[in-house]
């Protein structure tokens, strides 16, 4: 017996079964090697909350995302993002796959926010208050799964489309879930001369009580330490049981450049209000229940920005309500003073 044809056997075997580097790249086309590893973000939110009138406090994770984002190819990106704590609960946010066959084109299939709003197409860490604004947590907050396109004709342009078709199921009613009659969404961005922005988009909801319209327009104006924003939007409820809502937010911001420790401290003051509102959901009589009682609300604060290489703010807000009917005031929706630690990784 030969022991040295006999050794040399398991070598041969694990030589044929290694990857050759090189053939393995010529039979792969150039365009569809990875571009690089998928790049990790996330956003962490803390607070204390102090209820001035029920002198109540309490401490809270208001957000704690983590997102992945990359390339299968220039062409092909991927993103995903879950919410460990998104007031206590952990919620899937984005889960889509992405094409960019043209420069001025990206195409989108999967889970992710509609293109609808201004302050609620805000991630986390770039909203201005502690709290959202009535528009953005209230009336125009959506995400669902579907298809998303944006369209901007050449790379300068000052006109940005994009638009969608969804279920209208929601986050987690989609195995089971068939519709004739798809939920949609569409939102256009115009660049103005002198720092002005205007957007205006249109959507379709399909809540348990019935289709719903809902149509938003806005001006935001960024000139050197100033930012300024008006947003309306308008929900009109199709089975007519329910009266539209009217919801409004409007904000200034002034900047004030520091040294040392913080890179500066933003001066703001905010006003919102809505009207009565109810999120589709009826009653056993088959009405549409009011869930969001009219109110109005004025917001002063101070954003500290740390000058560190992470986006990290500081945010300190007071919160003062005025209801139609006190008695309908929520919990959470009293005059209060609210501290915020805000942490965002990478800085981007």
């Amino acid at each position: 017996m030969d022991l040295s044809r006999h050794h040399q056997l398991p070598l041969l075997l694990l030589l044929l079964l290694l990857p050759t580097p090189s053939l393995h790249a010529q039979s792969q086309p150039v365009q569809d090697q990875p571009t690089g590893l998928p790049s990790l973000s996330g956003t962490i939110r803390g607070k204390w909350e102090w209820q001035t009138g029920e002198g109540t406090n309490r401490f809270e994770v208001r957000t704690a995302r983590v997102a992945l984002d990359g390339n299968v190819t220039p062409d092909i990106l991927y993103r995903a993002e879950i919410d460990l704590s998104d007031e206590g609960q952990i919620k899937m946010l984005d889960a889509y796959a992405a094409l960019e066959p043209l420069s001025a084109l990206n195409l989108r299939i999967g889970q992710m926010r509609v293109p609808f709003s201004i302050d609620a197409h805000r991630s986390p860490h770039k909203q201005y208050f502690a709290n959202r604004s009535f528009i953005a947590k209230q009336v125009g907050n959506v995400r669902d799964v579907g298809f998303y396109a944006a369209y901007k004709p050449f790379p300068a342009s000052p006109l940005v489309l994009q638009a969608g078709l969804f279920n209208g199921s929601g986050l987690t009613n989609q195995k089971d879930y068939w519709t004739k009659s798809l939920n949609f969404s569409a939102k256009a961005t115009l660049s103005l001369p002198l720092g002005l922005t205007a957007q205006a988009s249109v959507q379709k909801i399909s809540p348990e009580g019935g289709a719903t319209y809902l149509y938003d327009g806005g001006l935001t104006w960024q000139w050197g330490r100033w930012s300024i924003e008006a947003e309306y939007l308008r929900k009109h409820y199709t089975s007519a049981t329910f009266q539209d809502v009217n919801a409004l937010d409007a904000f200034v911001c002034y900047d004030v450049p520091l040294r040392g420790a913080f890179r500066k401290v933003s001066l703001l003051c905010r006003y919102d209000c809505m009207g009565d509102h109810s999120n589709g959901s009826v009653d056993e009589a088959g009405r549409l229940k009011l869930t969001d009682a009219a109110r109005q609300r004025l917001t002063g604060g101070l954003t500290w920005s740390l000058a560190k290489q992470m986006n990290a703010d500081i945010r300190m807000n007071f919160e003062k309500y005025f209801y139609e009917d006190a008695s309908l005031a929520k919990p959470s929706e009293r005059d209060k003073f609210v501290v915020e630690l805000v942490v965002h990784f990478p800085n981007r």
